[in-house]
């Protein structure tokens, strides 16, 4: 299959020139002007467009059997949504249940994303810790591409890792290569103020937020960096959405400790007012963990992004629809938590990050690609506009406006947390695998095109591993 994207504006993390790209076979084979290409080609006209790496989308929840439910979209109808937003690529998570074999885990999950339309990788959850654990972590760097682990600090009682999970895993993950990520919240003191809250008969949506107030956030960034500290391991820090997280991944940094922080367009655009909406349906819909919060945050966030001590952009897509977050109608802490974004990501961030000057272009490549696939190894296979690499595109028109409406949008959720606002700067088509899959609002998608991404450990463990086959390798003796 042979595709030319003509006439557009390459947009990569370092570059901007006009140029026209040619794909064959899943892959960019040649960028420039005049390029010889095989007779019947597919041409897609780029004029007055930017060409740029398809999104990476490093945080998402398919399919997520979370809170007595399952979230709605699953590896089908979440990534085709991506696709129509621009985003070529996630990294979903596989969650053991405590004392749950990983790798159980591990292909329980890859069964269920078989039927993902765009390419896909796992970060994979810590939530117990034996002897087992440690050697399911080796054949999972070693056999299965996993270079990252996960680690929530909160949801005390079901999969918090505690102080000594997270050490024991931290120094696992630096044996191996890989990078340990958390989910940063004080579990114990969310634990005692949701009981606090419900004593006090604040029982709505509303007692999400009270009960989660930034600095059970900043606290946990804080233990987390100085655990990591300690064992000199590199530490990803996901959806940061507050000052008191941000200024801690900024000391550390400061420091010369290699932390990277990623922030969701939610925790950009959104506040906390959403809580407090007189319709209990659209209050409960948009509780997550962390909490959406007051707009001083929000503000702190872009600095962050713009200053470089935030990396990376995701959404933490996990959606739950009105019927399953009813659930929790008479007691917060039964909604269960998540909401959508995976469609919209890239447009919220070109139209209130690059139209507003708080980011440039190159920047915007930045934060929604290339930052990612070079965090998680895959660089410049993914995030990179270039000869080589997957011919995962999007052909970006600055000019086209929509307003984002849940009736409109392809993510399976009845609520969209963008609702009403006006975009300008959308995806005309979307490239996966060199092949035209969404173009000017219409999917063509087939079920299972995605494929699993390998991702390799760092600097370290191979070494280690040559090292350690050498040492039991026969020695030849002279005669």
């Amino acid at each position: 299959m042979s595709l030319l994207i003509k006439g557009g504006t390459v947009v990569n993390a370092e570059e901007t020139k006009l140029a026209d790209v040619y794909c064959e076979n899943g892959v960019i084979q040649a960028i420039g002007t005049d390029l010889e290409v095989p007779p019947g080609a597919e041409v897609v006209d780029a004029t007055g467009q930017y060409v740029m790496p398809g999104g990476i989308d490093p945080h998402t929840h398919m399919q997520l059997p979370f809170m007595g439910t399952v979230a709605s979209d699953d590896f089908y109808s979440g990534t085709a949504a991506g696709l129509a937003g621009g985003t070529t690529m996630i990294i979903d998570f596989v969650i053991p249940a405590p004392g749950e074999n990983l790798m159980d885990a591990f292909h329980k999950w890859r069964e269920w994303s078989e039927k993902a339309v765009s390419d896909y990788s796992f970060h994979v959850a810590i939530t117990w810790w034996d002897d087992t654990v440690s050697a399911d972590m080796e054949t999972l760097v070693r056999d299965h591409g996993v270079n990252s682990f996960k680690h929530f600090m909160a949801y005390k009682n079901a999969i918090m890792a505690n102080d000594e999970i997270l050490v024991n895993s931290f120094s696992r993950s630096l044996e191996l290569g890989a990078i340990p990520t958390v989910h940063a919240e004080n579990g114990e003191l969310v634990f005692r103020l949701q009981q606090e809250m419900m004593d006090r008969g604040i029982t709505g949506p509303e007692g999400h937020a009270l009960s989660r107030p930034p600095e059970v956030e900043g606290e946990a960034v804080n233990r987390a960096l100085r655990i990591a500290e300690v064992l000199n391991v590199p530490v990803y820090v996901v959806h940061n959405s507050c000052s008191q997280a941000l200024d801690e991944i900024t000391r550390a940094r400061n420091e010369g400790q290699r932390v990277f922080g990623e922030v969701l367009a939610g925790h950009l655009l959104v506040n906390d007012g959403v809580y407090r909406n007189e319709d209990w349906e659209l209050a409960a819909a948009h509780v997550m963990s962390p909490p959406f919060r007051e707009s001083k945050h929000q503000e702190a966030l872009w600095k962050g992004l713009q200053s470089g001590n935030l990396h990376t952009t995701a959404t933490d897509h996990c959606c739950f629809c009105a019927e399953q977050k009813a659930a929790g109608k008479d007691d917060f802490r039964a909604i269960p938590n998540g909401t959508g974004g995976v469609e919209n990501r890239m447009e919220v961030l070109w139209t209130h990050g690059v139209n507003t000057g708080r980011l440039t272009m190159n920047e915007f490549v930045k934060v929604t690609s290339t930052n990612a696939a070079q965090i998680f190894n895959i660089h410049p296979r993914k995030g990179s506009v270039s000869a080589g690499a997957d011919a995962d595109i999007v052909v970006w028109d600055p000019n086209a406006k929509k307003t984002i409406s849940a009736k409109t949008h392809h993510q399976n959720v009845d609520v969209n947390i963008f609702e009403g606002m006006e975009v300008t700067g959308i995806p005309s088509h979307t490239i996966s695998a060199g092949k035209v899959v969404y173009k000017h609002g219409k999917l063509n998608v087939e079920r299972g095109a995605g494929k699993y991404v390998d991702r390799p450990p760092f600097a370290g463990y191979y070494e280690a591993l040559n090292k350690q086959t050498k040492a039991n390798a026969p020695v030849a003796v002279k005669r």
